[in-house]
């Protein structure tokens, strides 16, 4: 068996998320009240009461996805005894969840983790007015094909560019929302099978994106950062690193450039991979990763249950 383990990007929040974690675990606890500290609010209260509206925010979507999944891994290593470390050889996040991996392999410590992810959050959010910027999902559609689809969708004014090839027939759009609402109208022309907005609040792996990118700059150099202790496989590379000055460039890079997911899972099957572990909120990766490769066993770990089984069959 090997592992890889990754972690969740937006989209994956939902109110309610890690209760049973708080309820059951004293590392959760631990987890949830550090971030809480560290922003100076309680996210957790925000989490698992909402209002969803108010959660969906990215501001405040990005460290709380952060959050439960290190609870998820601070049970597992502080309750079960299970190192990510001895059991990981790789691990990889979906765009906010690079920063999950990061902290899960010791980048960057978890308060710096929920501060460094709310800066990310506000910037992305003021890098382009709310209503102006989109994404949307294309379905049936390669990524090698997709841009004839891009192409008709730019013009001089509106820019549209593939942000996330998420796995075989799934690509996310991002741009100006005319752009993204003209793919829509247009995909089925180009063989998609369908093009679906997504509820997203800004163009996240566009270039619209350069404010924010200059912004993670600025912070990701304020912080303390240590070498990673297990691999990370990169978004914009879908390759592994682990020189943490590397590390911060290419979560800089990130910000404007395409997410490789597709790739990512196929360079961890040719690794040897056997077991893509999901640590966090929702099943959007483990579902991303069944698409791509039936072979590999993909699982998603986020509840009390699901750790305690996972703890079993490690």
């Amino acid at each position: 068996m090997k592992y890889a383990f990754v972690f969740p990007g937006q989209g994956s929040q939902f109110v309610g998320m890690g209760k049973d974690l708080y309820e059951n675990f004293a590392a959760a606890r631990a987890v949830f009240e550090e971030v809480n500290d560290a922003l100076s609010q309680d996210l957790y209260k925000l989490m698992t009461q909402g209002p969803e509206q108010e959660l969906t925010l990215t501001a405040n979507a990005q460290p709380a996805l952060m959050a439960h999944s290190l609870a998820v891994v601070a049970v597992l290593e502080k309750e079960f005894g299970i190192l990510l470390k001895n059991k990981a050889s790789f691990v990889a996040g979906h765009s906010l969840g690079e920063y999950s991996a990061a902290a899960a392999a010791h980048v960057f410590s978890l308060s710096d983790t929920a501060k460094l992810l709310r800066i990310r959050g506000d910037a992305m959010q003021k890098a382009v007015p709310f209503g102006v910027g989109g994404m949307a999902a294309v379905l049936g559609v390669s990524f090698k094909d997709i841009d004839a689809l891009v192409e008709a969708c730019n013009d001089e004014k509106n820019l549209c560019v593939a942000a996330n090839d998420n796995s075989d027939g799934q690509v996310v759009l991002s741009g100006h929302m005319a752009a993204i609402e003209k793919a829509i109208e247009i995909a089925p022309e180009f063989g998609a099978k369908r093009c679906v907005k997504l509820p997203v609040s800004a163009p996240f792996h566009s270039p619209l994106m350069k404010p924010a990118a200059e912004a993670m700059a600025r912070a990701l150099m304020q912080v303390e950062s240590k070498d990673a202790e297990i691999p990370l496989v990169a978004n914009v590379l879908a390759a592994p690193i682990t020189n943490h000055k590397e590390i911060i460039k290419h979560l800089i890079e990130q910000v404007t450039g395409t997410v490789r997911w597709r790739e990512t899972v196929q360079f961890l099957k040719e690794q040897g991979v056997t077991d893509l572990i999901e640590l966090g909120a929702g099943k959007v990766l483990s579902g991303l990763a069944k698409r791509s490769d039936k072979e590999l066993n993909a699982v998603s770990v986020g509840s009390a249950a699901e750790i305690e089984e996972l703890a079993k069959n490690l």
